[in-house]
């Protein structure tokens, strides 16, 4: 039972939801079946409280008593019943939460019944409604398409073709696809530059063309795709990714909060990618970027801030010296990360800090009393007490530490690429440690220069000189 989908389902209600869900199985219109009703009331416990949920013997001989022999397919149907409830109330309780969407199928349902009156009232609701929507993306102009074409479809109905507003109904549709298409580019984009896959963008240059000649990058919708596009295509041109960060600032309040957050950590990775190609002209933008989302929650996903953004956040900040605003991120926002994870992220990033500050006993302390399940921050965390181990001159230490990293390395087959970056690493760490002449220094920074892929690449060079 704890592994069925019916209980990982369950076990993402909120509490509302938990209370509507079960006056929605109470009502005879969905739910007929009392078993049905009485497997969520022996669940719910569970679902409120961490516990033991009960097995399919248990469930069977509370719904339908112990004289009764226990039969599996009746315990499964009933669970399958609750699931298809459980995914039919979901359903509506998503589509009930836009209130324009509700009224347009309200305004179909009337016309294609033939009641004008209503329908016109109806159409009148859903157009005030879409006035209000909070949001200026492409679900804006797909409302407005809709609300444009049921009001063409009455017209045409009613024989008043001179009232048409056929040009309305082919501009919202028109708006709608860019908005969309322009978001589609930039998620290919993305995920191209990441895997290596090489995608049909299809007609995406007629599309450009035509928002850039109509004038229709004053859309935030198409204003936002089109320059996050540009600027990850033309890196050289400076003034895509301005104008790209500017809108975010200015614009962002205009999208739901996930698609935002999207649009943001597109532009962060843009500016990572620079640096990571040795282009620091843009890390006070992308600090700038995390500020504002921070301060705005686009990177909060149910109360909880991802540790991969928690981390990037440090690196950014670690990287221009911004150790006192660091300090206070790193506990502010510790208890928003996931529990599993929360102590070793805290304590590994707070390491980097004091490292940066050159607490190095600091820093090995917090590195040596926590556990890194996750096997990269493992390796992350063996780097950082390697060079506490150079700078502090324990070469002993420093041995045996590579010693150990180097048979865990090679033991971790599944580490894949980053099992030759460190491996590397290691490698110039000792060369490191025999080179005395400084024409041997300088041709050591030589080598490490022309290597490719080596971790701490950066931390080498520097202790070339």
């Amino acid at each position: 039972m704890q592994k069925s989908k019916l209980y990982f389902l369950l076990k993402t209600f909120d509490k509302k939801e938990i209370r509507d869900f079960r006056k929605f199985i109470a009502s005879p219109f969905f739910n007929q079946r009392q078993d049905v009703c009485g497997l969520f009331e022996i669940l719910l416990p569970c679902l409120k409280e961490p516990g033991e949920v009960p097995g399919k013997e248990v469930l069977f001989q509370k719904l339908y008593g112990a004289a009764v022999p226990f039969d599996d397919h009746k315990v499964r149907m009933a669970m399958s019943f609750l699931l298809k409830l459980a995914e039919r109330f979901l359903v509506q309780q998503n589509f009930f939460a836009d209130d324009v969407a509700v009224k347009t199928r309200l305004a179909e349902v009337y016309r294609s019944r033939n009641l004008p009156k209503h329908f016109e009232r109806t159409l009148r609701g859903a157009q005030q409604a879409h006035k209000k929507y909070p949001f200026r993306n492409a679900a804006f102009f797909g409302h407005q398409y809709r609300l444009e074409l049921e009001e063409y479809r009455f017209n045409a109905g009613r024989k008043r073709l001179a009232e048409h507003n056929l040009q309305a109904v082919t501009d919202n549709l028109d708006l709608t696809f860019f908005a969309q298409k322009l978001r589609q580019s930039c998620l290919l984009l993305s995920h191209q530059a990441v895997y290596k896959t090489d995608y049909d963008f299809g007609m995406l240059d007629e599309v450009l063309r035509h928002v850039e000649g109509k004038g229709l990058l004053a859309h935030p919708a198409i204003g936002l795709y089109y320059y996050c596009y540009r600027a990850l295509v033309q890196p050289e041109e400076l003034a895509y990714f301005q104008e790209l960060k500017k809108r975010l600032v200015s614009e962002g309040h205009l999208f739901p909060k996930n698609e935002i957050a999207d649009l943001y950590l597109l532009a962060i990775n843009f500016c990572i990618k620079r640096y990571n190609e040795d282009d620091r002209s843009y890390l006070e933008d992308e600090f700038d970027l995390f500020k504002v989302g921070l301060e705005r929650g686009y990177f909060l996903n149910n109360g909880l801030l991802s540790r991969f953004t928690y981390r990037n956040v440090v690196t950014t900040c670690l990287a221009l010296k911004a150790f006192d605003w660091l300090e206070q991120f790193l506990l502010e926002y510790k208890s928003k990360l996931e529990k599993p994870f929360r102590e070793s992220a805290y304590n590994f990033n707070l390491a980097r800090l004091e490292f940066e500050r050159k607490e190095y006993g600091s820093a090995l302390q917090l590195l040596q009393k926590s556990e890194f399940k996750d096997l990269l921050l493992n390796l992350s965390a063996k780097a950082i007490i390697l060079k506490i181990f150079y700078e502090t001159g324990e070469y002993g230490a420093l041995d045996s530490h590579l010693d150990a990293m180097q048979r865990f390395i090679r033991r971790k087959k599944i580490i894949g690429y980053h099992r030759e970056n460190y491996l590397k690493t290691i490698l110039f760490v000792r060369k490191l440690m025999e080179v005395y002449e400084k024409k041997e220094l300088a041709g050591l920074k030589e080598e490490i220069k022309g290597a490719k892929s080596v971790a701490e690449k950066g931390w080498l060079l520097e202790q070339c000189g």
